[in-house]
């Protein structure tokens, strides 16, 4: 079969070779890849590939063969997944319990912008806790997580700030539901109840001091690929009794088989709407993944396998 393999070259990060056909094992089910969607972390990891490196996470498509101990959708069942590897192909092995079935209202190029981005976002709120009337601050709001948490925060009652350079995104993120858009941690006013920070470097110790009495940062990224010092003495000079804890999405006592029907069921019900900046055939990944690397995408980026009912231009599902 024909998948996406890393070449290290930072200009065109992965072409395409032919590959052996993967073999599933008994609790994995064979997806035919209709859409894949890629993530910015990714674009960082094709820097220095491991040899055999096979990426990709997030697929959309059909069953062709189920998994071998009876679990998981059935052949010919739609689906979205979220294999640890090896997705940016024709064909991917996916755990039965990775997987949840796509109704016919949510097409395969929307559903493949949900799980990585997706799973995040909703983990990431349950582990913030209860929302409803408290504030959130969100720094790197304008990436693909950013998107999902706004509006789920939003829609649980949580008035969110949002911190996004462009003003472009900074629109987007207000029509999700954020109360607030600034275009620095500096700039939020006030102090908060949570705060969800995912780049690192200077912005982590400024969105710290932004924490109310008790108030919880939960710190699930680094995008500005810079280090972060923290001064624990001005933690604790600061607002009582706060906690910071790290989050990691895989960590967690629910199935992503069912956090991803959770996403799927509220994408159809048009109460989740994945932002999708670019739709293109999969033979465009290296360019894409470079636009996604520079921040020149907006959102999810979709490469397609099968023509596709969606634009192939910049969307919002």
């Amino acid at each position: 079969m024909k998948a996406l393999v890393p070449t290290g070259d930072p200009d065109e990060p992965v072409t395409l070779a032919e590959v052996a056909d993967p073999e599933p094992g008994d609790g994995e089910a064979l997806v035919k890849v209709e859409a894949f969607s890629i993530n910015r972390g990714e674009t960082f990891k094709l820097e220095r590939p491991r040899p055999g490196d096979r990426p990709g996470k997030d697929v959309a498509g059909r069953v062709v063969r189920a998994a071998a101990d009876g679990t998981g959708p059935a052949v010919g069942a739609r689906v979205v997944g979220h294999p640890m590897w090896g997705g940016w192909a024709e064909f991917a092995a996916v755990p039965a319990d990775a997987l949840a079935v796509l109704p016919d209202a949510v097409p395969a190029v929307r559903g493949a912008a949900l799980p990585l981005a997706g799973l995040t976002a909703l983990r990431l709120l349950r582990a913030a806790g209860p929302v409803l009337g408290r504030r959130v601050l969100l720094t790197g709001a304008s990436g693909g997580v950013g998107h999902y948490v706004t509006e789920l925060a939003a829609a649980a009652g949580a008035r969110v700030t949002a911190v996004t350079r462009d003003a472009g995104r900074a629109r987007g993120l207000v029509r999700l539901g954020a109360a607030e858009i600034v275009h620095d941690v500096a700039d939020a006013d006030g102090t908060f109840d949570v705060v969800l920070e995912s780049t690192g470097g200077v912005a982590l110790p400024l969105a710290l001091a932004r924490l109310a009495r008790r108030g919880t940062l939960i710190w699930f990224g680094q995008a500005s690929r810079s280090p972060v010092t923290l001064d624990f003495f001005d933690f604790f000079a600061g607002p009582e009794s706060a906690a910071v804890r790290h989050f990691h999405y895989l960590d967690a006592d629910t199935r992503l088989g069912d956090d991803l029907a959770a996403l799927v069921r509220l994408t159809a019900e048009g109460r989740l709407h994945p932002e999708i900046g670019r739709v293109a055939d999969w033979a465009d990944t290296a360019s894409a993944l470079v636009d996604l690397r520079e921040r020149r995408i907006r959102g999810k980026a979709v490469l397609t396998l099968v023509p596709s009912e969606e634009t192939t231009g910049g969307t919002r599902s």
